[in-house]
């Protein structure tokens, strides 16, 4: 697609390439806002790069045009994403653009926000500057997957994580689960954990394994010289009762922990001392929490992806309400028996075409353990 009747060759997507690289540098750290990258090419040369490195700094488009200098002068710039074309915590990026004196802007996607939605593109062309929409847009979209989500469906983009034995069990009869998967698979799940917004668990899990629920940083296998350091994630725990303490080794981590309940107004006050804890009173459903307040309320606090690391039942919660957008399944060469913990509690349907139906979307070896990527529209 292209905002003008304009051929798009090989060139501009090599160009773009460059800039979704530059975009992924920003993976685990610009939340709420999208990874985006961009380039200022002139005389086939990259003369300038910029990416966005978290909220509250300066767009890619900015910081390529910054050291690009007077040098952009009829240039080509490509930006993985419409420049903003309204004023939040920084000036509008299109004002930027135009002022640079650049020819020429290949865009890989439009911006779904609805303060820019076009805007952006309307105001470069408004100033004579070509511009070129729709180059790698697919990878394009795929790198900010929960920001579109939230901006064109209301809603975050929700995985669930299970990691499982060769015969479908994700722990012992005992509930011992350390470790079903390798260390390579554990450390893509510090990745997955790393590159989401919020992390949601029920309280039986808190009350269970008392998880630390946080990014490894050590076990993740990335260069933070190329990288920017990730932000930790908020911590969401479904307790419909407050049955979990202050005590619970995920506070004595940095970040911020939201308890979603049903209790009473009383029952909160054990957590009125503890200031990086948020007690959220919201609705029920059968399973306790509900699964869809959960993620409305998420969506509300511009929670771009969740990552939900939870038991049989509240996963299964979750799936049935429809929710899930992607299943990551680490599966280990182990086989642990009929009377291991399952790894959905779901009840049995009464035939085939009534399972529900989930279709494969990538397939990766993570050393002795194969990782598969699900989706479920």
């Amino acid at each position: 697609m292209s905002d003008k009747n304009v051929t798009v060759d090989s060139t501009d997507a090599v160009y773009m390439g460059k800039a979704l690289e530059l975009a992924r540098r920003g993976l685990f750290s610009t939340r709420p806002n999208p990874r985006v990258g961009c380039v200022v090419v002139k005389n086939d040369k990259v003369i300038a790069e910029g990416w966005h490195q978290k909220a509250g700094d300066h767009h890619a488009e900015v910081y390529a045009l910054m050291h690009a200098g007077a040098d952009a002068s009829d240039a080509t710039l490509y930006v993985t994403l419409e420049p903003c074309s309204h004023y939040g915590k920084t000036p509008p990026c299109a004002r930027s653009v135009a002022k640079a004196g650049l020819k020429r802007v290949v865009i890989a996607m439009r911006d779904p926000n609805p303060l820019v939605a076009g805007q952006g593109i309307a105001y470069l062309q408004a100033q004579g500057i070509e511009v070129i929409v729709g180059v790698l847009e697919r990878e394009a979209r795929e790198l900010n997957v929960g920001y579109i989500s939230r901006m064109e469906r209301g809603r975050p983009w929700v995985r669930c994580k299970l990691a499982m034995s060769l015969d479908g069990r994700t722990a012992l009869s005992s509930g011992e689960s350390k470790w079903i998967t390798g260390e390579s698979a554990r450390g893509d799940v510090q990745r997955l954990r790393a590159r989401s917004c919020a992390i949601v668990t029920g309280v039986g899990t808190i009350e269970h394994d008392n998880p630390s629920m946080n990014v490894r940083h050590d076990q993740m296998a990335v260069d933070f010289n190329h990288y920017a350091y990730p932000i930790p994630p908020l911590r969401v725990i479904l307790d419909s009762r407050l049955r979990a303490l202050p005590q619970m080794k995920l506070l004595t981590h940095p970040g911020e922990v939201l308890i979603a309940t049903t209790a009473a107004d009383h029952s909160v006050s054990k957590w009125r001392d503890v200031p990086s804890v948020t007690v959220v009173q919201t609705r029920s459903s059968a399973a306790g929490v509900d699964p869809d307040a959960v993620i409305a309320m998420l969506s509300s606090r511009a929670i771009n992806e969740v990552l939900i690391e939870a038991g049989a039942c509240l996963s299964a919660s979750f799936l049935k309400a429809g929710l899930i957008d992607e299943l990551w399944v680490y599966v280990a060469p182990k086989l642990i028996g009929n009377s291991s913990r399952n790894l959905f509690d779901l009840a049995e349907v009464d035939s085939l075409q009534n399972a529900h139906q989930l279709a494969l979307h990538e397939v990766c070896s993570m050393g002795d353990d194969v990782r598969l990527v699900y989706k479920t529209g």
